[in-house]
């Protein structure tokens, strides 16, 4: 039982204790990252990067994926930045988010603020040539077949009154 407790309280002490180059935010592609978070979850919070693709770049970087987003280095940081560039070049098409792309027809894999402008030009595509999901799109209903009789209500509250007795 002491030998447990002996190695909880040693690792505790060293999470208090940080270096001194250690960085509490690290800005990259436009996204501030938390420091104290670990790698492969600190780059999921990147808009495009997944749990899967930040396992990649991790493998790719050659770091521990329990190491902290803190403690990489500048030249390290400029490494993943270089590495989140090429994404499409070292991944298989069928992994990125952007199959096809409706003007160029490449494959690419779009990141961060880039994303959202790229999502918000399909919809209003869609709303411009008044297809179906354009048209649900603007009025604010459910785009993908849900229901919409009984759920995704808004506005006043819809229901069964009842009368009231004399």
């Amino acid at each position: 039982m002491a030998e447990k407790n002996k190695g909880k309280t040693q690792k505790k002490e060293t999470e208090g204790e940080r270096s001194p180059d250690f960085k509490y935010i690290v800005r990259i592609v436009n996204t501030d990252i938390d420091g104290e978070r670990k790698i492969i979850d600190a780059l999921t919070t990147i808009h495009g990067i997944n749990y899967r693709i930040s396992n990649i770049l991790v493998k790719e970087m050659g770091v521990k994926k329990d190491m902290l987003m803190g403690d990489l280095s500048d030249d390290q940081v400029s490494k993943l930045v270089t590495l989140i560039e090429s994404i499409p070049s070292n991944l298989p098409p069928w992994m990125l988010n952007r199959q096809r792309d409706i003007e160029t027809g490449e494959d690419t894999h779009a990141i961060a603020t880039e994303l959202e402008l790229i999502h918000n030009e399909d919809i209003n595509q869609l709303r411009k040539i008044r297809s179906y999901r354009g048209i649900r799109h603007e009025t604010g209903q459910k785009v993908r077949g849900q229901r919409s009789r009984s759920n995704g209500r808004t506005g006043a509250t819809v229901g069964v009154s009842r009368k009231k007795n004399k």
